[in-house]
């Protein structure tokens, strides 16, 4: 049992991507349980020692990543004091394609308000939406989703983990108040 410890820990050591189950259960010939149990160990003993370093399920997969408590130090490593951040409107159109998926450019300007293209573009070059298909409708337009490292960056093991829209969305009671509170004087 502890060779197969050292052997998860081996791969996911050198492993750029989260390592799906499937395959450690391949390189190390037991099955998906077994590696689901190895894994769990792993992370425990992790945390229960205190490690810089925590095991977690993201993307469908094992990855090892740093614990959130030295984030800062990681940081200031790997950053060279200058983070690479999403404007607003960039985590706009993210959070459109991560809900509406698959959703075309024609679809994300109708939600948005605005023409979404250059934002897009640049999500599509950070790797963070991908083409995933075309409508079948007219003109074919090309539709995106998410990519794995959209949810490796949001540490979720799936779409299925996003907080629900309805979390966000104050009562219809609430949406009447401010409509009728930001209307012109009328007769009240």
């Amino acid at each position: 049992m502890s060779e197969d410890l050292g052997a998860v820990e081996a791969v996911l050591t050198v492993a750029t991507e989260p390592v799906p189950p499937g395959l450690l259960a391949e390189l190390l010939e037991v099955s998906v349980e077994a590696v689901e149990e190895l894994c769990s160990s792993l992370a425990a003993g992790y945390e229960e020692e205190g490690r810089g370093f925590r095991l977690v399920r993201v993307a469908g997969g094992y990855r090892l990543q740093s614990a959130e408590e030295y984030a800062g130090y990681v940081e200031r490593f790997v950053l060279d004091g200058t983070p690479q951040k999403l404007s607003g409107a960039a985590l706009e159109t993210l959070a459109v394609v991560a809900y509406k998926q698959p959703v075309s450019r024609a679809q994300i300007a109708a939600i948005r308000g605005v023409n979404a293209d250059g934002v897009l573009r640049l999500l599509v070059s950070r790797g963070y939406v991908e083409e995933v298909g075309r409508d079948p409708g007219p003109g074919q337009p090309v539709l995106f989703g998410t990519t794995r490292l959209f949810l490796e960056k949001l540490g979720l093991d799936s779409l299925e983990e996003l907080p629900r829209l309805v979390e966000f969305v104050p009562p219809a009671s609430t949406v009447e108040m401010l409509e009728s509170a930001l209307r012109p004087d009328q007769e009240r």
